[in-house]
Order: structure tokens, then sequence, then C-alpha cells
């Protein structure tokens, strides 16, 4: 639970980076090749973020790439730790769905 509540934070961290005001892309390796590493992934994984900052660098806009492993590595967390990690008050009586069926609409 403790490295999936860092891995949020550094989530967190990295998507107010994108949508802030001041798009340091810096920040955004520091936090890509964080969780990477906090997630254990291969060295062809790591090479492969690498190369792909280094492309956002030189065009001027985040990869695709990039952007998809970050909301990968938050979709595979615990939501509990994600809740804490952006400040969002469990609730006990929320409803939670994972599907709408057609006779529902």
């Amino acid at each position: 639970m403790g490295s999936e509540a860092y891995q949020a934070q550094v989530l967190r961290a990295f998507f107010d980076t994108i949508t802030g005001t001041d798009r340091n892309l810096t920040r955004v390796y520091l936090c890509v090749i964080t969780v990477a590493k906090l997630r254990g992934e291969s060295p062809e994984k790591l090479t492969f973020l690498k190369d792909q900052m280094i492309k956002s660098r030189a065009k001027h806009e985040l990869s695709v790439d990039i952007l998809d492993y970050m909301v990968d590595a938050a979709n595979s967390l615990e939501n509990k730790a994600v809740y804490s990690a952006f400040g969002i008050p469990e609730s006990a009586d929320a409803d939670d769905f994972g599907s709408i069926s057609l006779d529902s609409l």
C-alpha cells in the first residue's frame, strides 16, 4: 500500500504539471521515470519511455505513449491510494458501478 500511495502522489504531480501553467518537461520526465521504477518496469520499457521523452522535448509536445503509460499506471492503482493522494474523501455511501445496461436507459 505504501508504494501505491507514493505512486499516486507522483501521478498527481505529473497531472498537475501537464495541466498547470508551468509545463516543465524535466518535472514530467522525473515523474514518468519514478513511476516506471516504482512499478519495476523492464530496462527495455525504461528505454522506450526515455526515448519518448526525448522526442517530446524535440517536438515541444508530450507523447501520446507517455500519457497512455501514465493513465495505465493510474488505472492499475488501488482506489484508496488514489483518493488519498488526490485529496478526495472516501464516501461510504458512494455508489460504484462497472457498467450501464441497455435496460436502464
